[in-house]
């Protein structure tokens, strides 16, 4: 019998980060989470208790972690202001979660991601720019361009790498007060985005069928973008 594949997800405590977690437990895969607070799946996975916002501490971290089929990096924060309110401070939080943990993350991963594996970056539609969330757009955009040239990297040993970028999805996150300035619009299709349904995308990336995409940009969003 063969191993369990292994996926290492941050975010995996709440919202799209915890809905992938549980979705690939179900598919019968080892999952090492890691989230500041203990995800509600923790007794099905190994956790480690690791704030993002401080990339300086995730390569230490990821020390014990081996054999790795995929990573996803789901983990997320958004605050929202507008030209003349904006905070350094808020917009240097969101790069370090978004963008600055992925680097680390994928680099201190990448020779321990096996030749075939995934890596999937959970972006944002926000990423084409939205009134009031400059700065939140400038880090999941910022994703897509890591997304290109990692894929080129390391397709020589067939690796993918891409990005799912959800439209308002209905997680704890859309009702951060830290975000209340751009109050989320529902989309065409009447209806926010389902955690779970960012999890299937997700799930198809990683799985046999997803092997020939790679270096590309998913969004999901009801109807949003159109």
């Amino acid at each position: 019998m063969s191993e369990p594949r292994h996926a290492v997800v941050t975010g995996a405590s709440s919202g799209i980060g915890a809905a992938i977690a549980a979705r690939l437990l179900d598919e019968g895969w080892r999952i090492t989470g890691i989230s500041r607070t203990e995800p509600p799946s923790a007794e099905r996975m190994s956790w480690l208790p690791v704030d993002l916002a401080r990339p300086e501490v995730v390569r230490d971290a990821l020390a014990p972690v081996a054999g790795v089929d995929a990573i996803v990096h789901a983990a997320g924060v958004q605050r929202s202001a507008r030209l003349g309110g904006l905070s350094a401070a808020d917009g240097e939080l969101m790069w370090r979660v978004h963008v600055q943990a992925a680097e680390v993350l994928v680099d201190a991963l990448a020779d321990r991601i096996a030749d075939g594996g995934r890596v999937v970056l959970v972006g944002s539609r926000t990423m084409t720019g939205v009134p009031g969330k400059s700065q939140y757009a400038a880090t999941k955009a910022a994703l897509a361009a890591m997304a290109r040239s990692w894929a080129a990297e390391l397709a020589p040993r067939a690796i993918t790498v891409n990005v799912v970028a959800p439209g308002p999805t209905d997680t704890p996150m859309l009702r951060d007060p830290g975000r209340s300035a751009t109050p989320p619009v529902v989309p065409p299709l009447g209806r926010l985005v389902r955690p779970e349904e960012v999890a299937g995308l997700t799930s198809f990336l990683l799985g046999p069928e997803g092997g020939s995409t790679t270096g590309q940009t998913l969004v999901i969003c009801g109807g949003a973008s159109l």
